[in-house]
């Protein structure tokens, strides 16, 4: 196994850190921390047709539509060298398990969510099944953090964890934002980042022929113009009703790149120097400050605002999610005479799904558009917070025999 890069431990401590300081915050002073994210600092009176609902800028929405796309453009790149590179490790018959796992989650803790919301009330302005999408996504970051002490750097479990949870966090805000009921998808906005993507790749993304000149080769390892790319597809995303987050991921497949994959969040290539990697790269240390400034404006937890939303939050988290993937993925994988990964076991498949038992971020990024009001929303948030001792229990299942490399 290939070393994992450091940085993703650091975006999960800078992620606790932020929310940390808004749980002491919001509790302690929350007129003024509200005040603080929620503050105008522009009004826009855009035209009907870029944007029909009024639109102000605040903290909080810089962050959450803004700068989270840079976040979940660094992971929706693993997932795409997962997908379509050499050794990556979505490609064939190894990526059924995967997507079995990945699948039964996800139905596993919708249905969950609306069973308990039908079974406890929670909260008059809410109808049938209200909210499910929040609890799809989860927390790759922290989910790392906490699988790294429980198989141990290295382990071939901590891979599959770092797929499951990336796969599951893009496909969870994907859903989030096609399932707002408040949302209208304006499909013709999606043409600018189609154009974008494949612009940037006619002139850009392609490998060059073996008798290109050298200026033709140059021009291929030039950052600009996927910059430039980017921003027109965020501004195409934006205004077609998706969420913005989403903004930067269609212009990741135009983007040059390696030949293989070294793994998820792999060390080497740090060493690597096509653009896509470079990109990467470049993002490391701006998005611990993004993930920091997230915690700080959407991680503030009101530790007095249990509620019944509270309870269907979390058993669609510690008991939808596992519950769909260990009978989907495995049942998948058994009837289709399917092993598991080399160097992984029952116990460590088990691990992976108590792990993933936590949401945070990407359930966090849904509340707005999928919840009513701010009392169901802050319920939510206390129990996608309360999620995170999932992390100590899976911690408690029994040591993998796996082997485990230094990582």
């Amino acid at each position: 196994m290939y070393r994992v890069s450091s940085f993703v431990p650091r975006f999960a401590k800078a992620l606790l850190g932020g929310a940390g300081l808004a749980t002491l915050w919001v509790n302690l002073a929350p007129a003024s921390y509200y005040d603080m994210i929620e503050g105008r600092l522009l009004d826009l009176d855009l035209p009907r047709w870029l944007a029909p609902l009024p639109f102000s800028l605040t903290p909080m929405n810089i962050v959450a539509d803004g700068l989270m796309a840079l976040f979940l453009f660094f992971l929706g790149k693993e997932l795409w060298e997962a997908l379509t590179l050499e050794h990556g490790p979505l490609k064939g018959r190894q990526a059924i398990l995967p997507a079995g796992l990945i699948l039964g989650g996800l139905l596993g803790a919708a249905g969950v969510w609306i069973v308990t919301g039908q079974l406890v009330e929670t909260a008059a302005e809410a109808g049938f099944a209200t909210g499910w999408p929040v609890p799809l996504g989860t927390d790759a970051v922290l989910a790392f953090l906490v699988g790294r002490a429980a198989f141990g750097p290295g382990h071939p479990a901590l891979h599959l964890l770092l797929l499951i949870a990336i796969a599951t966090d893009i496909l969870a805000l994907l859903i989030a934002g096609l399932a707002a009921p408040e949302v209208s998808i304006r499909l013709a906005w999606l043409l600018l980042p189609l154009v974008a993507a494949l612009t940037s790749w006619a002139l850009f993304g392609r490998a060059p022929a073996p008798d290109a000149p050298e200026t033709r080769r140059r021009a291929g390892l030039r950052l600009a113009p996927y910059v430039v790319a980017g921003l027109l597809s965020w501004i195409g995303v934006a205004a077609s009703g998706l969420p913005p987050a989403l903004g930067l991921l269609p212009v990741i497949p135009a983007i040059a790149h390696a030949d293989r994959s070294f793994g998820l969040f792999a060390e080497a290539e740090e060493l690597l120097h096509d653009p896509l990697n470079r990109l990467a790269q470049a993002l490391c240390w701006p998005l611990i400050g993004v993930l920091f400034l997230f915690g700080l404006t959407r991680g503030g937890i009101d530790l007095m605002a249990f509620a019944p939303t509270t309870i269907t939050t979390l058993a669609a988290l510690w008991l939808g999610r596992p519950a769909g993937m260990l009978i989907l993925g495995l049942g998948l994988a058994a009837a289709l005479g399917l092993r598991l990964p080399q160097g992984i076991g029952l116990r460590d498949v088990l691990r992976i799904a108590l792990i993933l038992a936590m949401g945070f971020t990407i359930p966090v990024l849904s509340l707005e558009t999928a919840l009513p009001g701010g009392a169901m929303q802050e319920a939510a948030r206390l129990g996608l917070a309360l999620s995170l001792l999932a992390g100590p229990i899976a911690l408690l299942v029994g040591p993998s025999p796996a082997p485990r490399t230094k990582a």
